[in-house]
């Protein structure tokens, strides 16, 4: 009896120490308190809405410096950043090729001018020779066909004469042609500006065959800068010209740049699906911070209110815990550019009726009959707000 009694004890003990350790275990976790929602209120001021974007900086007019003759470079008289003038050397290419093929065109021509006044003499000799058998052949001292093989002779050095000056045009336009190419073997510079870009070096060969080679690249203005954008077809419809633009550059993070939608160009350009419209927006650069090739990341300015009623854009996207038919009822309630506000009340929190206006980065315009600046508003708990009441003994977690 006393043994059954014994055993008893022991497992009623041991059962007891299982159910103490699962508790300090199990039953020690931290209780998370989770509120249903932060508040927030209706504020009053200025909404901007925008279209985002990336583009890239450049001249506003780039042109591109090329040859039209092959040969290599003799003289470069600018470089990299250097500031030209309409009508500046800028290049020079050894001329001394053409200089030899404009000599042997001056020769060529010299030799049809000869060529022609020799014919010239033919063509006098031939009249001569035809003048006189006539004045034999009135006498009939020469016989007709002697006369008629005089005329032919003379038409024959009449038509020579006209091959000669022919041949003395073609020369003359020979070497008009080869007086071009020598000028060209000297670059000049087409407008005033900037050189940003020079693509050869003394001593290198430049081949004009196919297409002429580009020597530099000549910015015309730097004070005056475009950004060239693509936006998405979704948004093109609210571009247009003149709206204003924010813009930051990845030199000067903590510096804002403005500029004025110049065009949105009608080509439509599709990567991997997406139809995107090029706009053109026009900057200024007078302190010359903004430099070629750099990334901007744009803000088109496509709406603006000032002093109206904005809340935060979480609040509208905010809905409390109720059941599913109550949430239907609600949706059924509302048309379009239309939410609902959450108004903390006595019973809990009431939904509110608002018309939506522009939306901007953070807020949003709301206007209705019952809205008032600083009326509290309920919004999504914000990170952090969980509240844990930690018992005694040792957390695990």
């Amino acid at each position: 009896m006393n043994k059954r009694r014994t055993f008893w004890i022991i497992a009623i003990v041991v059962i007891a120490m299982v159910l103490a350790g699962a508790w300090f275990l199990f039953g020690n976790r931290p209780e998370e308190a989770k509120p249903e929602y932060s508040l927030g209120k209706i504020t009053r001021g200025n909404i901007v809405s925008n279209v985002s974007a990336t583009g890239t900086l450049s001249p506003v007019i780039t042109v591109q410096v090329g040859s039209q003759v092959s040969g290599t470079i003799q003289h470069l008289y600018a470089d990299f950043n250097s500031r030209v003038k309409k009508g500046d050397l800028i290049a020079q290419i050894d001329p001394s090729l053409f200089k030899a093929r404009l000599a042997e065109a001056d020769a060529n021509l010299k030799s049809a001018q000869a060529a022609r006044d020799k014919a010239w003499v033919g063509v006098l000799d031939a009249k001569r020779q035809l003048d006189r058998l006539k004045e034999l052949e009135k006498k009939s001292l020469v016989s007709e066909s002697d006369v008629d093989a005089a005329k032919f002779a003379h038409e024959t050095a009449v038509v020579e004469h006209k091959v000669k000056q022919a041949a003395i045009a073609q020369t003359v336009a020979a070497r008009d042609r080869e007086k071009v190419n020598l000028a060209y073997t000297s670059i000049f510079a087409p407008i005033n500006g900037v050189v940003i870009s020079r693509d050869v070096d003394v001593g290198q060969t430049v081949a004009a065959s196919l297409q002429a080679p580009t020597l530099f690249t000549i910015a015309q203005d730097l004070t005056h800068m475009q950004i060239e954008t693509e936006v998405d077809e979704a948004f093109i419809g609210n571009i247009n010209n003149d709206q204003h633009v924010n813009f930051t550059v990845f030199a000067y993070q903590k510096r804002k740049f403005t500029g004025r939608v110049a065009q949105v160009r009608l080509n439509p350009k599709v990567e991997a699906g997406v139809v995107k419209y090029n706009c053109i927006i026009h900057v200024d650069n007078d302190d010359l911070a903004l430099k070629p090739g750099m990334t901007a990341t744009v803000a088109i300015e496509i709406a603006r209110n000032e002093d109206i009623l904005k809340v935060p854009n979480t609040a509208l996207r905010f809905v409390p815990a109720l059941p599913p038919e109550r949430l239907k009822q609600l949706r059924n309630k509302i048309k379009t550019n239309e939410g609902f506000i959450w108004i903390p009340g006595d019973t809990g929190l009431e939904p509110l009726k608002v018309s939506i206006g522009i939306t901007g980065e953070k807020e949003t315009e709301i206007s209705g009959d019952k809205l008032t600046e600083g009326m509290p508003i309920a919004m999504p708990p914000k990170r952090g707000d969980t509240k844990r009441k930690r018992r005694f003994g040792l957390s695990l977690f």
